[in-house]
């Protein structure tokens, strides 16, 4: 197979073969490259919870459950048609078994009381040629409805344009700060591109999720990896963990602070809470001594004698610190920071020399001089002496 014929589709995880002749277009699903994708951790498993249920992908991070009454047999992978608002979807199934009912539990879905949309059926060539055809046509109707939106005058951008698999719908992601009246918009869009419009407004962070990208830590973005519910982030978050106030370093490319500001809160606020809170300076019978800095996670706190100065710094535990905050309070004094004892630091290994590829080879031992003198033949001292 030649290829150049194949085209890999990472907004729906797939890739597309593009055949010659009678064989058409085909897709092969590629779960690695889906967005929210989910480890299916139960393979394997039947217990009959929701044997008719499939979890089913379509661009992004947009995805459904579907019920399959058809009685067909349908595995991870396959294309399938599946019904929708207004004429018919194509997605990939992603998840099926009893993983589907860990995941709608999850999401609050229950199955007593949720209509679920049918699976029809699999994709044909056809199907998928259409379903091709369409998106082939979503960069283009993407940026055409950008210089609409800006010729009359709307506050708003649109981050991203899905088209339904039978190519007679499409999905207007955009993004707003306030409220847009887009009814004169909507009938732009559909005298030009001649197709229904659904206009869907998202935040700042589900478009990150949307269009994806790495991290200032090397890794893919969270929000287009797994996070599925966006919490509110404050800057009470950074300032728990005592981090730089800077804005350029705590936005994300979404421009929003990151994601990953409220994953450490919880210990910090832990430790934070066995830390006792010094309004002043502590009194020793040598002079009073200033806090300078605290290593919350470890519950250690510095203390300086000079109170504009880092230069020598005493070392105290949490609970030490207490213990002298209650006697200062009851009109005694330590005799020195300088006589308390060190805490207890733990010990931290370095890994460097690990990866080298003679760590496991044997030492060379060192042959000493007298020996080799002694097999060249000449006497020692005692027997010369002798």
């Amino acid at each position: 197979m030649d290829n150049e014929t194949i085209q890999f589709d990472c907004f729906r995880g797939c890739s597309v073969v593009n055949g010659q002749g009678e064989e058409g277009i085909s897709c092969n699903y590629r779960a690695g490259c889906c967005k929210l994708s989910d480890r299916n951790w139960l393979k394997g498993v039947e217990d009959g919870s929701c044997p008719d249920i499939f979890e089913v992908r379509f661009k992004n991070t947009r995805k459904g459950f579907y019920i399959n009454d058809s009685g067909q047999k349908l595995n991870i992978g396959d294309l399938v048609i599946v019904e929708a608002a207004n004429g018919h979807d194509l997605g990939i199934v992603t998840l099926s078994g009893p993983i589907v009912a860990r995941q709608m539990a999850c999401k609050g879905i229950s199955r007593e009381n949720t209509e679920f949309k049918k699976i029809y059926r699999k994709a044909k060539p056809l199907d998928i040629q259409k379903w091709q055809d369409a998106i082939a046509r979503e960069q283009e109707t993407m940026i055409k409805a950008r210089k609409i939106a800006a010729e009359l005058g709307l506050e708003m951008k649109i981050g991203d344009v899905e088209f339904q698999g039978d190519g007679t719908k499409a999905i207007f992601y955009y993004i707003a700060d306030g409220r847009v009246d887009f009814r004169q918009l909507i009938k732009v869009f559909a005298e030009e591109f001649r197709i229904r419009i659904e206009m869907k407004q998202i935040g700042a962070r589900q478009e990150a999720g949307l269009i994806g990208g790495l991290g200032v830590c090397g890794r893919e973005l969270c929000c287009a990896n797994y996070i599925t519910s966006f919490q509110s982030i404050s800057t009470s978050a950074a300032r728990c963990q005592d981090l730089s106030l800077n804005p350029q370093k705590l936005a994300g490319q979404c421009g929003k602070l990151k994601c990953c500001l409220n994953y450490e809160v919880a210990n910090y606020l832990d430790a934070q809470s066995r830390i006792p809170k010094v309004q002043g300076p502590l009194e020793f019978e040598d002079g009073l001594a200033y806090l300078r800095k605290t290593d919350i996670l470890r519950e250690i706190m510095y203390f300086s004698y000079d109170k504009n100065s880092d230069a020598d710094l005493y070392a105290l535990d949490a609970e030490e610190v207490r213990n002298i905050l209650d006697m200062n309070r009851h009109g005694e004094r330590p005799e020195s920071l300088r006589t308390e004892p060190e805490p207890v630091m733990p010990e931290f290994v370095t890994a460097v020399g690990d990866d080298s590829i003679t760590r496991f080879d044997a030492p060379k031992r060192k042959r000493s001089r007298g020996k080799k003198r002694n097999r060249s033949g000449k006497r020692s001292r005692k027997e010369s002496a002798e």
